[in-house]
């Protein structure tokens, strides 16, 4: 019989597919190895070995919570659909003219990002909707019905359907919609009204281009979990986590598999808020690296910060615009190729690159011995002294240390003349540089200082790197909670059930309608809280509000938050006094006599958060017991050093690991630098503080 209390998290990576279960508030975990031709046979090994440590049967889980690379990873690689986009006549090249912009001024040979469609798969129809949202050019349904004879024929199986100004009148795409669905039955449609209901069209395009691109792959796989979950017995509800930090169910993410794209990392950054909730820190840099990326995001207040647009797959790692737009609600993070298959060459300079490039889990980093022969990160850990090659991924699998030091030694020691470990000094120094730079960027571009900050380091990788990171960044303290190498799993089973709703809807603060507001706050409020109850039935549901404002003629707009009060009873002289207050904060003055206008309004109904007792940290009092010792490689001393090894679960509340060390368990291992102690505080957390 299944149980509230038995719940199952489920984070697909790049290389390995974490699963954690909780029962009766105990913790249960494991790393598989991602099956990439078909993802749900890796969850389904992860939930025979939970169980079985646990002493549960599958049929006992009450809940399961997944979130999956899957669908950013088909964008990236191209491995969607065949799809179709049918626009308004003369917007047929949009997505690909994209908003003529160049995100590199001098760069003679700019690469953009290639449009997912080419442009043979892209049809139009002579409709027009104006700004207001009035019928200028009524939609023929026989051109629909000639579209769709010309799809047929081309094989199609998703068809994203975008016309201008469709957001303030949806009538024309819903009109292409049924029409297909009577003609076409087979095929799966998706609207930009209902994807991403925004102004911008090359957005509101690519991002339900992007939706119709992987709905078939998502709906399948989707399907085939369900599946085989029910032949493992279990009966219980499947959730899954969106980008926006909350879950949804299982039929809105397979409509909107959009919603998806950073589901994974979206689990970390709830993960990082619940730790800094528990601390009561107000400032903190989550650092989550796992075998293929490194994600980095800024909480503050306890709080992730939120964004209504992203880019996937960027042709210039750290440059805004060189990738390809998705505009739905996410969790803003910056998200870098450097992870723990992160594979590293010379280039024609004689430098070292590591990256984008991952070797994820088949074959994997040349120490899997599964075919790799190229050195990644995992390779230059091993040589390092990092990792320990019999006890990795809680001894699942043996690492081949001479297999590293050959792929070091034949990628990047003899064509730079250095020594293998030299070699992976130096693949390590890349990418944590790397990843510092990205975290510097991010920083300047949210106007903070990150020595201010505490780092929160989860994920597989993280707490390898986390030390160095945070002495080339300046940050004093890092934790690296209970369960860092499963971390986004376990915020699966932190986040609330919840669904922002969108919309585009133009309105100057010197024309303000009441009126118009309350009803348009009142619809998005019934729209997210449908879809959470989809989920939820019984929680009582909290509506946080947003909209967008700008001075009249500015290009973007900031987001100002609303009371409920201010929301409910809309005044004029209260939403220009918001936007004032946070347009200050931002920019540090005011433009005065200038008109101000709304264009987004957004309504976030979820399920109250869980109750977190604080944490009363300790400074560590006595010295912990030592199980061994190794040879480890301090980076900013620049030579290997004796380090005593602690395993973590042998710590106690209060003791204190002096750097250099290592703290080992099943899913990862943290490295303690020369320059740090770590701490274990009543909760589990390892505190990794400067030496005194």
């Amino acid at each position: 019989m299944k149980s509230a209390t038995v719940r199952l998290g489920v984070d697909i990576g790049g290389t390995f597919t974490d699963v954690v279960l909780e029962k009766s508030g105990e913790t249960f975990s494991t790393k598989v190895l991602t099956t990439h031709a078909a993802p749900e046979e890796a969850i389904i090994e992860g939930l025979h070995r939970v169980c079985d440590r646990a002493g549960v049967l599958p049929g006992e889980i009450g809940q399961i919570i997944h979130g999956t690379t899957l669908a950013t990873n088909a964008l990236i690689e191209r491995r969607g659909a065949r799809t179709a986009l049918i626009t308004t006549e003369g917007f047929r090249d949009v997505i690909e003219m994209r908003t003529e912009s160049r995100f590199e001024q001098y760069d003679l040979n700019l690469t953009l990002p290639e449009p997912l469609l080419p442009r043979q798969m892209r049809f139009t129809v002579t409709e027009r909707v104006n700004a207001g949202g009035e019928v200028m050019i009524a939609l023929d349904p026989a051109e629909i019905e000639a579209v769709a004879d010309r799809i047929a024929e081309a094989g199609i199986e998703s068809v994203a359907v975008g016309f201008i100004h469709s957001y303030l009148n949806p009538a024309h795409e819903r009109m292409v919609r049924d029409v297909l669905a009577r003609r076409l039955p087979q095929v799966l449609v998706s609207i930009s009204s209902e994807v991403s209901p925004q102004m911008r069209e090359y957005e509101r395009f690519n991002t339900t281009v992007a939706n119709a691109y992987i709905k078939p792959l998502m709906s399948s796989y989707l399907g085939r979990l369900e599946e085989k979950l029910r032949a493992e017995g279990t009966d219980c509800r499947v959730f899954l986590m969106h980008s926006g930090g909350g879950i949804i169910s299982v039929a809105n993410a397979a409509e909107f598999p959009v919603r998806l794209v950073e589901s994974g990392p979206a689990g970390g950054a709830v993960f990082a808020a619940h730790i800094a909730a528990r601390y009561g820190l107000d400032k903190v840099l989550s650092f989550d690296m796992g075998g293929t990326t490194a994600k980095i995001c800024m909480i503050n207040n306890q709080t992730p910060k939120t964004s209504r647009v992203f880019e996937v797959a960027r042709t210039y790692r750290f440059k805004k615009g060189s990738g390809m737009p998705i505009s739905i609600p996410v969790i803003d993070m910056v998200e870098i190729g450097a992870g723990g298959g992160s594979l590293a060459h010379v280039d024609s300079l004689r430098q070292i690159r590591v990256g984008p490039e991952s070797a994820g889990s088949e074959p994997g980093p040349a120490c899997y011995g599964r075919g790799g022969d190229r050195p990644a990160v995992t390779d230059a850990d091993l040589v390092l002294g990092k990792l320990d090659a019999d006890n990795f991924a809680g001894g699942a699998l043996r690492l081949n240390y001479g297999a590293s030091v050959y792929a070091l030694t034949d990628t990047i020691g003899d064509r730079l003349d250095m020594h293998h470990s030299e070699a992976a000094f130096g693949l390590a120094e890349v990418v944590d540089e790397n990843m510092a730079n990205a975290a510097r960027v991010h920083a300047v571009e949210n106007g903070e200082n990150l020595g201010d900050f505490t780092m929160i380091a989860f994920g597989g990788a993280a707490p390898l790197h986390a030390g160095r990171l945070c002495e080339k960044l300046g940050i004093a303290r890092c934790l690296v909670p209970a369960g860092a190498g499963v971390g986004s799993a376990i915020g699966f089973l932190r986040a609330p059930f919840s669904f922002e709703a969108n919309r585009s809807v133009f309105m100057k603060l010197s024309n303000f309608d009441p009126s118009r507001i309350k009803t348009l706050l009142a619809e998005l409020r019934a729209e997210a809280t449908g879809f959470v109850r989809t989920c939820d039935a019984v929680s009582p549901i909290v509506s946080e509000y947003k909209v967008y404002m700008r001075y009249s003629g500015q290009g973007w707009e900031i987001p100002i938050t609303l009371t409920e009060a201010q929301a409910t009873a809309p005044d004029v002289a209260v939403f220009a006094a918001r936007f004032e207050e946070d347009y200050a904060r931002l920019f540090g003055r005011i433009v005065a006599g200038m008109d101000v206008e709304i264009t987004v309004w957004s309504v976030n109904a979820t399920t109250p958060p869980e109750t977190i007792a604080p944490i009363v940290a300790t400074t560590g009092h006595s010295a912990a017991a030592v199980a061994g010792a190794r040879r480890l490689f301090d980076a900013a001393v620049g030579k290997f050093l004796a380090a005593e090894v602690v395993e973590r679960a042998t710590l106690r509340t209060g003791q204190r690991v002096t750097g250099p060390a290592a703290v080992t368990e099943a899913e990862t291992t943290i490295i303690i630098p020369a320059s740090r102690d770590a701490i274990c505080q009543p909760d589990g957390c390892i505190d990794m503080v400067l030496k005194v």
